[in-house]
């Protein structure tokens, strides 16, 4: 089987072209990445980036709302877009050769979207009601508020949706000013999958770009540590007590990063890890706990985060930290570290098995560090780190370090 091939080229236009050539794959996913989300917004009109996200779905110049889903689909397709706090992407997959279609309709939209004034109100509503949706939702609020507490008094701690009053605020020319502002930046990465050479891919491209992307705009605001972590709680009618635990990491481009991402994947990362063991399987105390990590140029978070008995958190909170402790003082068993590597490698492989984590791969590999990271070598990565490397880990994010603290419950 003829290998994988990653490649990336600056354009005369400024934007960056990432592509991986899959051989043998019969489908094509293709993701633009706009570097800015939820971080970049003025706090007054929390909620824009994702807004805008919304909105270029709302037609261009050439094409309708409905045109834009229905000539994906007719040749077989889909089209999504998320934002999150450092980024908003675009996406589209399909057939190989629906290439030129999908490329054509993400383009317009992405560059082109007119913003309809008589939409604006329209999708104000229909966000109103995924931010309702998603505060009932007590796992669902409970993310925002543990982010809130983590960066008070910091865009990260804002919830990507925006609010119901923040929402109120935005109009058309907002709504412009950001997207002129963001979607023409020079460091935007169009990220391609497919059985297609570059030099193709780039030729049909070409015509669908705007003919220039400018300089990037000011930085976001950085993030203030010396700000301490805040707890927030909310009384609710429920049975159940959702908690979420909360301590700031080093960013993407720490060496630390594989070491972070091991410990929470054998603290409460998986089914073998320390915490679902000993709080679900031994103590019965939940169904499920978590932990995640996340990382952005400059900082990063490390969560735990669980559903309880409301009569089990003092419990929970001890079981929590004494793990956290013991991880501190001795770091993890070697069978621990290895059944985590090989956890993590084997994902990764499942993962590659789509054509879609393919462009993610490449488009987040330029996003993040200006180059496709070699996956041989971030393999080798994983698997060199050492026990002590993750207790190290362990004591640079917990050790003397307060948590940012979340809970709903009754």
């Amino acid at each position: 089987m003829k290998p994988t091939i990653y490649h990336a080229e600056k354009l005369p236009q400024g934007s960056t072209l990432a592509v991986a050539t899959l051989p043998h794959s019969e489908c094509t996913a293709v993701s633009i990445y706009i570097p800015a989300g939820s971080r970049d917004e003025p706090h007054a009109v929390n909620g824009l980036a994702h807004f805008v996200e919304h909105m270029v779905f709302k037609g261009t110049s050439r094409r309708s709302s409905r045109d834009l889903n229905t000539e994906i689909e007719a040749i077989g397709g889909q089209i999504n877009a998320c934002t999150s706090e450092s980024h908003t992407v675009y996406e589209a997959s399909g057939d190989a050769d629906a290439l030129p279609v999908i490329l054509d309709v993400l383009c317009d939209m992405v560059w082109h979207a007119i913003f309809p004034e008589s939409e604006i109100p329209l999708e104000c509503d229909v966000i109103g009601e995924e931010i309702t949706l998603y505060r009932e939702s007590a796992s669902d609020a409970i993310e925002d508020m543990i982010s809130s507490a983590l960066w008070p008094q910091h865009p990260l701690g804002n919830p990507i949706t925006g609010t119901h009053e923040s929402i109120a605020r935005i109009d058309r020319s907002v709504l412009c000013a950001f997207r002129d502002s963001h979607h023409f930046r020079d460091d935007v990465v169009i990220a391609i999958a497919g059985p297609h050479a570059f030099d193709d891919v780039k030729a049909l491209l070409a015509p669908h770009l705007p003919p220039h992307f400018y300089a990037v705009p000011n930085p976001p605001a950085m993030v203030d540590m010396t700000i301490d972590p805040l707890e927030s709680r909310e009384v609710r009618e429920t049975d159940q007590l959702h908690l979420a635990l909360a301590w700031h990491t080093p960013g993407h481009h720490s060496e630390t990063r594989h070491a972070i991402r091991l410990l929470s994947t054998l603290l409460a990362g998986s089914a073998s890890s320390r915490l679902f063991n000993d709080l679900r399987e031994e103590r019965g105390l939940c169904y499920q706990i978590q932990s995640d990590v996340s990382f952005f140029a400059d900082t990063g978070s490390f969560e735990i985060s669980a559903g309880l008995d409301p009569e089990s958190r003092e419990e929970a909170l001890a079981c929590i930290f004494h793990h956290i402790e013991q991880l501190v003082a001795h770091g993890p068993t070697e069978e621990e570290l290895i059944r985590s590597q090989r956890l993590t490698i084997t994902q990764s492989k499942l993962a590659f098995e789509s054509t879609s984590c393919h462009a993610s791969w490449v488009g987040e590999g330029i996003l993040n560090y200006q180059i496709i990271p070699d996956v041989s070598h971030w393999r080798e990565q994983v698997l060199a780190v050492t026990s002590r490397d993750v207790q190290q880990a362990a004591a640079l994010i917990f050790k003397g370090k307060k948590p940012a603290m979340a809970e709903i419950g009754p």
